[in-house]
């Protein structure tokens, strides 16, 4: 990442590869040779470990590229594997965890992410057997992390810029819970890249766009480290931010532009008309509730009511347009 400059980035938002988890291994393998010579060896702890190693290269530049009081927010899965004829527990969090406060980053409390699943036979093992069994893997985690203490606001503009970002009061009460409920997504390789990366693993937009809202400013950068293909830089989009993102597959360039370029400006419509929908029936229903205080507030920006007066200049620009230029996919809003 020598591109960026030290303490540049305002937000890292970014789901690895999963170590240990077998459709990662071969792109693990091919960082480093004793990683190939563990898988091969069977053994597990050794490979963990060099996997690992290999991950704390990119949080030692997070480190460096971080603004102080800047998040990084991790999305990482533990793992489950049998090898050299031992089922184990991998815990890919807490190694991560470990990584990034030997950084000197504070770890605040993370995110369950649960995803629903209608799986009928969820046990593992010796069926109704005791002593034999496993309970399932149903969540991931969402790591949080930040660089130094509170990030300081201390011009006018930086402060008004605040403002405009904040989030609605219900929408604060849902997003800063420690679990979040939300369905996986697949990543639509339909065009270029099919035959390089055939896995499924990206987030849903809904992850980092919540992330993206909670932990950065409108018109600061965000970073995506394994960017895949580019759901991050879809949200960062959505939300008024700018975004850079890096991927080893070259394979997945292509994709990553034409994924950006052709999500319809009616996809970004909708996130800014639900989300302001939602608010709006929230007003509705809470006015209707006799037991409960209603909105106090008035937004003009959006012509609503509101809890707060720290809501009332949320601002929720709109893209108008995404054009290319070169290296750069360029957003003008409205």
């Amino acid at each position: 990442m020598k591109e960026l400059q030290d303490a540049s980035i305002a937000l890292v938002v970014s789901s690895p590869p999963y170590p240990m988890i077998q459709m990662w291994d071969e792109v693990m393998a091919k960082q480093n040779q004793q990683i190939a010579s563990a898988l091969d060896k069977q053994h597990a702890l050794l490979a963990f470990e060099s996997m690992h190693l290999e991950l704390d290269k990119v949080w030692q530049e997070l480190n460096r590229v971080l603004m102080p009081g800047g998040f990084a927010c991790i999305n990482i899965g533990d793992a489950t594997r049998s090898m050299n004829g031992q089922f184990a527990l991998y815990p890919n969090h807490a190694r991560i965890i470990s990584a990034f406060q030997q950084l000197g980053m504070s770890n605040l409390p993370n995110i369950l992410w649960r995803k629903p699943t209608n799986a009928p036979n969820k046990f593992m093992g010796s069926g109704m057997l005791p002593a034999g069994a496993y309970v399932t893997l149903e969540h991931e985690w969402i790591l949080i992390f930040r660089k130094g203490g509170k990030r300081l606001f201390k011009s006018e503009a930086e402060k008004s810029r605040r403002k405009e970002s904040a989030f609605f009061w219900e929408e604060r009460n849902q997003w800063f819970s420690d679990l979040w409920q939300l369905k996986g997504a697949k990543q639509k390789m339909q065009a270029v890249g099919a035959e390089s990366r055939k896995r499924n693993a990206a987030y849903p937009f809904e992850v980092p766009y919540r992330l993206i809202n909670m932990y950065s400013l409108q018109g600061d950068t965000v970073l995506d480290p394994f960017l895949g293909t580019g759901t991050t830089s879809i949200a960062a989009l959505a939300a008024s931010r700018n975004s850079v993102g890096y991927e080893i597959d070259p394979l997945l360039k292509e994709l990553i532009y034409q994924q950006i370029e052709n999500t319809p400006i009616s996809f970004y419509e909708s996130i800014r008309s639900d989300r302001l929908k939602q608010h709006n029936d929230f007003v509705l229903e809470r006015e209707k509730d006799l037991k409960k205080s209603p909105p106090k507030y008035y937004n003009a920006h959006l012509d609503s009511k509101v809890m707060t007066k720290q809501e009332t200049v949320i601002n929720l620009p709109q893209v108008a347009s995404i054009s290319r230029a070169e290296e750069l996919l360029i957003a003008k809003y409205e």
